[in-house]
């Protein structure tokens, strides 16, 4: 791994495709919130991730398999988050009015996810998702689980689910 600049900082993040998970290191400039990385614009064609750690589903039994670096294209993406037990400031106002949060259990590949969703006091989440004009989707006070791995439950703040890629049941 290179050294960091000094307006750098290494964050341990948390990658969920279809087919792997991955924990790594990603390189961010300070004053960055890299919970909502991959809400910018600007993002590279792949995510980089240092030291990581790779679980692989598909192939019967779990595998896992460490690199010294891995990218991953941010369009595999369908779950990411900082790893447990850093953490961002939560991405919305508390004080917003004509909000609540809606529990909802997402499911976004082989992972299951018990969360909270924030949504328009004034709507249902069907209406809420209809109008929905990002492609990433905050869930709060999440619970992240996968039937092939019965020791993984983890608990997060809050992350980002690709919105083409999960499905929610209330």
């Amino acid at each position: 791994m290179r050294a960091l600049d000094s307006d750098e900082k290494l964050v341990m993040v948390m990658a969920y495709t279809r087919t792997m998970l991955v924990r790594g290191g990603l390189i961010a400039h300070e004053g960055v919130r890299v919970s909502t990385w991959l809400r910018n614009q600007a993002i590279s064609n792949y995510l980089q991730l240092m030291n990581p750690q790779v679980i692989v589903f598909g192939t019967g039994v779990p595998k896992s398999i460490t690199y010294s670096e891995i990218y991953v294209p941010p369009g595999d993406i369908i779950i990411f988050h900082i790893a447990p037990p850093e953490a961002d400031p939560l991405d919305y106002d508390v004080n917003e009015v004509n909000r609540s949060m809606l529990p909802v259990t997402a499911l976004a590949g082989a992972f299951s996810i018990k969360a909270k969703i924030r949504v328009s006091s004034q709507t249902d989440l069907g209406k809420s998702l209809d109008v929905l004009s990002t492609s990433w989707i905050s869930l709060y006070e999440a619970e992240v689980t996968n039937p092939n791995i019965s020791q993984f439950n983890l608990q997060v703040p809050m992350l980002l689910v690709n919105s083409n890629a999960v499905s929610f049941g209330v």
